[in-house]
């Protein structure tokens, strides 16, 4: 197709854009008439002007869409890319009911603004268009579209993780391959939740990076894959990290996974905490590059550096109180100070309860009961609730007739006893006439 030739297509399209009424015929011609002319979308119009500069986003949601999303994939050596205002323009106005009719241009888009921050040398421009997409396109935020994945990973590699947090405090409940996201693969799901276990872990949110990285390891498969291994090996060190112990997966987790993760350094770790302090530095300095090359070398200094923690909680459940002394001879900490500021810590978080006396003696003692006013409101309504029901059902209970007649039966065999109970007391008494004058 020649230059001339692709100049007086555009500037047809943009003509169909502008004039069609009907959205759903104009996304069947977008689609179906323009296969394999990503040129012709990708061009300027006749005159020279951006057919993205004439076109209004709300109103022309779909036609933008198409240009825009051919734009961020073409050449840029031989096409200029859109500029960064252009691009946040349409994901902050965009209509999701218009753009939904075509979900895999969505995914291009979003895939080419991911590949525009790159070109750019500045890919954390990419995080705030790429936020609007993926929060306004789906319905409701618990569906999981092939926008997330791009996003949360654009937020990892940028190490922006913070920006990651609203779209990752959404849990995922459903997923339309129908309609929404007919293009989203099973390993979107994986990279979403590994990724965001990664983004959670950075950010010291350990029990929500637990679960993210539980959700990569468990979701079903008939062979496990890849990224699932590197999930179970970042889910057993935060777990570590967080509790001192690994859990249990559960029973539907693919057996061969776990069978080849027992393989790994990392379960000998696992073995060797968090008493074994010796051990696990051997294993620390043998696997250290092992370590290093899956990006988990972070994790593994953070749980060797908690590891005394842990050993130090187990204390509380065998030893009323202890001297600082000896909490450190269990530690391997050989300074009073160092084993005193653990203790400090592990109080300020609420891990233990104990208190330090003057002479560098710890009375351990269980936790007090802790109740939030939220809870306690809570407690106070459902036993409104349950006076109120008492109340109506003693009400009821006291307008049946056929209770009023079982009360009326039980106080006459109560208060009415026949002759012979009255009298089957008397015995042998003597009882004089006198009684009865």
């Amino acid at each position: 197709m020649s230059s001339s030739n692709t100049t007086v297509f555009i500037d047809h399209v943009l003509g169909q854009i502008t004039s069609s009424n009907n959205i759903a015929n104009l996304n069947h011609t977008l689609k179906t008439g323009l296969q394999s002319k990503e040129t012709v979308l990708s061009s300027f119009l006749s005159n020279g002007q951006d057919p993205l500069q004439v076109l209004d986003v709300r109103t022309h949601t779909l036609g933008a869409l198409y240009i825009l999303s051919s734009r961020l994939s073409a050449n840029f050596t031989n096409i200029p890319p859109p500029p960064w205002a252009v691009v946040e323009a349409f994901c902050r106005n965009f209509n999701p009911d218009h753009a939904r009719l075509a979900p895999e241009r969505v995914t291009k888009l979003a895939k080419g603004i991911q590949r525009l921050g790159s070109h750019s040398g500045n890919l954390a421009l990419a995080i705030q268009p790429l936020y609007h997409l993926v929060m306004q396109y789906p319905p409701n935020p618990a569906y999981l579209t092939t926008i997330h994945p791009i996003f949360v990973l654009t937020c990892v590699s940028t190490r922006y993780f913070q920006h990651a947090l609203p779209v990752l405090s959404n849990p995922i409940t459903e997923i339309d391959t129908a309609f929404l996201s007919p293009d989203l693969h099973y390993s979107d799901n994986l990279s979403y939740h590994y990724t965001g276990g990664v983004a959670l872990a950075a950010l010291k949110r350990w029990k929500e990076a637990e679960e993210f990285f539980e959700i990569c390891v468990t979701s079903p498969g008939n062979y496990p894959a890849a990224l699932q291994m590197e999930a179970l090996k970042k889910l057993r060190l935060v777990q570590l990290i967080s509790t001192g112990k690994v859990s249990n997966l559960p029973k539907y987790t693919n057996s061969l996974l776990l069978r080849l993760f027992k393989n790994t350094p990392y379960n000998a770790f696992i073995n060797a905490y968090p008493n074994n302090s010796a051990l696990m530095r051997e294993i620390y300095d043998k696997e250290r590059q092992v370590f290093q090359t899956d990006r988990n070398i972070g994790l593994i200094q953070q749980a060797a550096v908690r590891a005394p923690r842990w050993v130090l909680k187990k204390l509380t459940a065998t030893y009323v109180t202890l001297h600082l002394s000896d909490i450190g001879r269990v530690v391997k900490i050989d300074s009073e100070d160092e084993v005193r500021a653990l203790l400090l810590s592990m109080i300020e978080s609420n891990d233990i309860t104990a208190q330090i006396d003057a002479n560098g003696t710890v009375t351990f003692s269980d936790p007090p009961a802790q109740f939030t006013k939220e809870q306690v409101d809570s407690v106070l309504r459902d036993v409104q609730e349950q006076t109120a029901l008492l109340s109506y059902l003693e009400q009821e209970v006291g307008r049946s007739k056929e209770f009023l007649n079982k009360v009326v039966k039980t106080n006459e065999a109560v208060w009415m006893p026949t002759e012979e109970d009255v009298f089957a007391n008397i015995g042998a008494q003597n009882w004089e006439d006198s009684v009865y004058s």
